[in-house]
């Protein structure tokens, strides 16, 4: 009964109001016949834009909410910020922007400002600064009183950015709209479309930079502050993946170089200062190539990019590298060396080692210092025969008896004092020999263990990079 007065009253009202618009219209000239117009005046007429468009205040007002990513303006990774620009659409029903189309040439949508009709206060939570959108100054309503509210905003919200994985990383950005004030009695929020069709749209996004969308996940949930008033909150999950192409080609392949030529440069003869010159230039050539990089690569305060920690591996690598170069030159250069080689050195490196590790340059090397080694050997016993024929000739009674001449007895002296030294001469070459043995050997001992390591090292790197790039 209550409900039947209450309909009567509003159409009641309604004609009066249709009525009072006609006759406006009679009387405004040049506007008499234009349809739009008495329609503006019939919806502006009583309209309060202040007031929650409900006949019943117990009524919730259900927004449908939508939107589409458009493009990837930019991606902070120091400030965390992530700007995009997107088309929203929010959609409600103002129950009292309702026209019958035969009042008015069957117009059943048109175009009213914004700024005359009520508008939900529907913010994004992750808001951080206000973005470089246009104005749009209109929305269209039917005469069912659907609203229909659709606008471009560059988005600026903040996000936590996991930069660990660059230059293959995947982030997950979300945008939470919200009613700012109203709780869920006054204003609920819902999707335009489905949660599938909503994830699988990439029709409107520009997908030539750096990033490309993967999907955008959408979650409706409702939430209470003192367990009282509940809100409802749409969140939509922003899933992007960066394009390595970029990264791949000006940051990893160079470093790749760099430890290749310094693999390279073990093949350089490790009694010579070349190899020692080609390590340091190496080591060198990447601190300016990390220089360089430095500005490239993204920072934030609570972690590094792996990428970051290959570098320093990478330098550390050139380091020990460069490290075992000295240690090897300094063990094979003979003048440097006075003392002999221990016997539990020898035994560990020229005995057990070369078996342990199948290092086959250890009986080469030895046939070349064997072949050294003898000719030296001649030399110094023709030097002793030589010595020893003049001692006999000093002996009584060789040569009749006869004494000694004082040349002659120079040139014995002359002669021992070579023997003497060719003999320290064999023995200092005997000691380099052993040194150099050990040092040859350790080079290729340590040059496997280099070498292992670093494929280990690029095998683990390549591995997580793959997996996170099929991801």
């Amino acid at each position: 009964m209550v409900l039947d007065q209450r309909a009567s009253s509003t159409e009641q009202q309604l004609d009066a109001s249709v009525n009072t618009v006609k006759k406006i219209g009679n009387s405004m000239g040049r506007f008499a016949n234009a349809t739009l117009v008495r329609l503006s005046e019939f919806l502006s007429a009583g309209y309060k834009k202040g007031v929650r468009p409900v006949k019943d205040w117990r009524d919730s007002t259900s927004v449908a909410i939508d939107l589409m990513i458009y493009s990837i303006l930019n991606v902070d990774e120091k400030n965390q910020v992530l700007t995009t620009y997107i088309w929203y659409r929010q959609a409600w029903t103002d129950e009292f922007m309702v026209w019958n189309p035969e009042d008015f040439d069957e117009v059943k949508q048109v175009s009213i400002p914004t700024a005359n009709v009520w508008v939900p206060d529907i913010l994004i939570n992750e808001f951080v600064d206000v973005g470089k959108s246009p104005d749009i100054p209109y929305v269209y309503v039917t005469h069912e009183g659907l609203v229909s509210n659709y606008k471009p905003i560059q988005v600026v919200t903040a996000c936590t950015l996991n930069i660990y994985n660059f230059p293959f990383d995947v982030q997950n950005c979300s945008l939470t709209f919200q009613s700012w004030l109203h709780t869920i009695k006054d204003i609920n929020i819902t999707l335009m479309r489905s949660p599938q069709e909503l994830k699988e749209d990439h029709s409107l996004f520009m997908n030539q930079g750096e990033w490309e969308l993967l999907h955008v996940l959408s979650a409706y949930k409702s939430f209470s502050l003192d367990n009282d008033d509940y809100y409802a909150e749409m969140k939509f999950h922003v899933v992007i993946r960066r394009r390595p192409l970029f990264y791949t080609v000006n940051l990893l392949l160079p470093s790749i170089f760099l430890m290749v030529m310094d693999i390279v440069g073990f093949y350089l003869p490790p009694d010579s200062g070349e190899r020692v010159s080609f390590k340091v230039t190496l080591l060198l050539g990447y601190s300016v190539f990390l220089i360089i990089v430095s500005d490239t690569l993204p920072a934030t305060a609570i972690g590094t990019p792996l990428i970051g920690v290959y570098f320093v591996v990478c330098m550390a690598l050139l380091v020990i590298s460069l490290a075992e170069t000295i240690i090897i030159v300094r063990l094979v250069h003979k003048q440097d060396l006075q003392r002999p080689a221990p016997d539990w050195l020898k035994r560990l490196v020229l005995e057990k080692a070369p078996v342990l590790f199948c290092i086959h340059t250890k009986h080469r090397l030895c046939s070349m210092l064997s072949t050294h080694s003898s000719s030296s050997s001649s030399s110094s016993s023709s030097s002793s025969q030589a010595a020893s024929d003049l001692e006999r000739f000093k002996e009584p009674g060789y040569g009749r008896g006869e004494p000694v001449p004082p040349v002659v007895d120079n040139i014995l002296q002359e002669v021992t004092s070579i023997r003497h030294f060719l003999e320290k001469r064999d023995k200092c070459r005997e000691v380099a020999k052993e040194w150099l043995q050990i040092g040859y050997v350790l080079d290729v001992l340590l040059f496997r263990v280099y070498l292992v390591a670093m494929v280990a090292y690029s095998i683990t790197l390549g591995t997580l990079w793959s997996v996170w790039q099929i991801v």
